[in-house]
């Protein structure tokens, strides 16, 4: 269990048909929803459910304190536990129909079957009801019915229009980038066009120590920098990359029978 308490960005009382259910925004970006008033709503105990939320690794994950505002007359914010409202199916499903009444029965299913979802669209599209009589009323072929369906598919087709502008400008900002690096000459060699120019070189100074008996790497890197007037080998030219190792390939084939690299 997390021991630091979540900052409440917003605060939402969700209708869940008869139920009223109190909906947390967190500043982590998740959405919460406040334990004791769904064992409140589903007529269970808090605490026993608490203890079993801990017990297990998934539940605990999401498990936390939030301070929520109470509906009261006098409002004031009280510190409750919270759940992560992905996390409330598994919740509910590990509550036995035997641990409710009768009566509540009918409840825990739709509870395990829609809470989260409710609470979820809470926070994305302004949905605070799971009343069940909207889709029925939308269904209808009536001018109000139409004016929501013509402006839910005018919503959507703007959001599908935001996400493709934002695909296109980040891929042009990438072909920018590509071309920029392409198109500069004092573009340096790469690190993967560095470590071979680099074992190449260690190569051809092998091959000579074992000939001269000398150590040779200073020489070949010395001869390198004053044939490309670089004080480093990482500091080539990108455009000079193919000239340095088809040179550097060549002295290794004078000296040895080993293939090119």
């Amino acid at each position: 269990m997390t021991d630091k308490k979540l900052e409440s960005l917003e605060q939402k009382q969700v209708k869940f048909y008869e139920d009223e259910l109190t909906a947390i925004l967190a500043h982590d970006n998740h959405v919460y929803v406040s334990i004791r008033h769904m064992c409140e709503a589903l007529g269970i105990d808090t605490q026993g459910q608490t203890r079993r939320i801990k017990r297990n690794e998934i539940l605990e994950a999401g498990y936390t304190w939030v301070d929520i505002l109470s509906t009261q007359a006098h409002s004031q914010r009280r510190r409750s536990q919270v759940l992560r409202v992905d996390l409330v199916p598994l919740f509910l499903t590990g509550i036995s129909t035997k641990s409710v009444s009768e009566e509540a029965r009918p409840k825990l299913k739709r509870f395990q079957q829609e809470a989260a979802k409710v609470l979820w669209e809470a926070f994305q599209e302004g949905r605070l009801t799971a009343d069940p009589t909207f889709d029925d009323l939308l269904a209808q072929d009536t001018p109000e019915a139409r004016a929501v369906r013509m402006a839910e598919a005018v919503l959507q087709l703007a959001r599908n229009q935001l996400m493709m502008r934002s695909e296109i400008e980040d891929h042009g900002r990438r072909l920018e980038a590509i071309e920029a690096q392409l198109g500069d000459p004092g573009r340096k060699v790469t690190p993967s066009q560095a470590t071979n120019i680099s074992q190449t070189v260690k190569a051809v100074a092998m091959a000579l120590s074992k000939a001269s008996g000398r150590n040779e790497y200073g020489g070949v890197y010395g001869e390198l920098y004053r044939r490309y007037e670089v004080p480093s080998y990482r500091e080539l030219p990108a455009s000079t990359y193919e000239d340095v190792m088809a040179w550097l390939n060549e002295w290794l084939q004078l000296i040895t029978t080993d293939q090119p690299f």
